[in-house]
């Protein structure tokens, strides 16, 4: 259990600038805090299925119902998903396994210092903390996904391709993006709870634009905004190194991982500048 009585508090500089020493404190924090994440991470698991019937079940749910609604429009000739080059549950279940590290994080650090409460402006401590133990429980939730790929995979027979070792090194760019947009949109959540919202719905969106249940577009202008587009790529390539032991777009993967380590190094650093009075203010209602 969770609350101001178990919970060391962590005295911040609040240091302003972008110097080195800087740096060092929010690292400082970070270690610092990370019993209190993984504390805070088993609270909202067992929140989350507590008193569920299903339970660890329910990570699969949307992606097996997403699966099957398209392989039924496809059938019905609504929509033409295209030649994926293996059987499409395979193809639809990894990539949405890949997709929901970033829709699922996302959703959950938006919602994280809504969800911490009270303890938000009670206890002084690295406010970070809630923020990565949210993506926490997405990260489980893709551990999930993942293993029920792994059986689709079996059933089916497919092999792939032994650059699938270098799978976890190449999905580490959509975890840092995910936490970028996560920490900057948790601040403003706190702040206006329509964000929360908005996220949600803008993430079903983005599913949809997105190459994740169909292939790369063939048409120049849809083939442009797909590379374009940082998590086209960012979702495209991991699966490409599962399927086809390469990255069909090496230089749009390398230049979106460089700017999602920028957004997570900005981000992180506007968090730990202002969370100090993002408490204060909510302390005020």
């Amino acid at each position: 259990m969770i609350n101001s009585n178990n919970i060391r508090v962590y005295k911040s500089g609040q240091s302003g600038g972008w110097h080195t020493e800087v740096w060092r404190e929010m690292f400082a924090e970070l270690k610092f805090s990370r019993e209190l994440i993984w504390r805070l991470f088993l609270r909202n698991f067992r929140a989350r299925y507590r008193q569920t019937i299903l339970g660890l079940m329910w990570p699969l749910i949307l992606p097996v119902i997403t699966v099957g609604t398209f392989i039924f429009l496809n059938k019905a000739g609504v929509m033409n998903i295209g030649e994926v080059g293996i059987p499409y549950p395979a193809y639809a279940l990894l990539g949405l396994t890949i997709w929901q590290i970033f829709a699922g994080g996302l959703v959950n650090c938006t919602k994280s210092i809504e969800v911490g409460g009270s303890m938000v402006v009670k206890v002084n401590f690295p406010k970070e903390s809630l923020v990565l133990s949210s993506f926490g429980d997405a990260f489980v939730g893709f551990l999930i996904r993942l293993a029920l790929t792994i059986v689709v995979f079996a059933i089916y027979k497919i092999v792939p391709a032994w650059t699938v070792i270098f799978f976890p090194i190449a999905i580490i760019p959509l975890f840092l993006l995910t936490l970028g947009f996560g920490l900057m949109f948790s601040l403003l959540n706190a702040v206006l709870r329509d964000v929360g919202n908005i996220v949600s719905l803008a993430s079903m969106f983005l599913l949809f634009i997105t190459p994740v249940l169909y292939p790369e577009p063939k048409t120049v202008f849809f083939k442009t905004f797909s590379i374009l587009n940082p998590l086209s790529v960012l979702v495209s390539c991991p699966r490409d190194l599962v399927l086809n032991g390469s990255f069909a777009h090496p230089y749009a993967y390398l230049f979106f991982s460089l700017v999602s380590l920028f957004i997570f190094l900005i981000s992180w650093r506007l968090f730990h500048l202002v969370e100090k009075r993002i408490a204060e203010r909510i302390g005020r209602r």
